[in-house]
């Protein structure tokens, strides 16, 4: 398997570097989610970064790689949205 060192933005891996494994497209996951165990035995803490661009590069506007970026609200979860599928009814 592929890795890639990745920065991390905020949260409690602020300016850490960590090898993270890269899909078959070369780009890692959209979510990155960390459980840190509970000291009192209960249900770990969960915490969720969002892949997002480093940056683009000035010339010709090319990304420049991938940093995941803390997520305070914890991972957004999407439903799917078919072509053929019904609306949703706004009750």
């Amino acid at each position: 398997m592929k890795s890639e060192n990745t920065p991390f933005k905020g949260g409690p891996l602020d300016g850490r570097v960590l090898p993270v494994l890269v899909g078959p497209t070369g780009h890692p996951p959209k979510w990155y989610e960390v459980p840190v165990p509970s000291p009192d035995g209960g249900p770990p803490t969960v915490y969720a970064y969002e892949r997002v661009p480093a940056g683009y590069t000035k010339r010709l506007g090319l990304q420049c790689g991938w940093v995941y970026a803390y997520a305070p609200g914890g991972r957004v979860r999407r439903t799917l949205k078919w072509p053929w599928s019904k609306p949703a009814s706004g009750g």
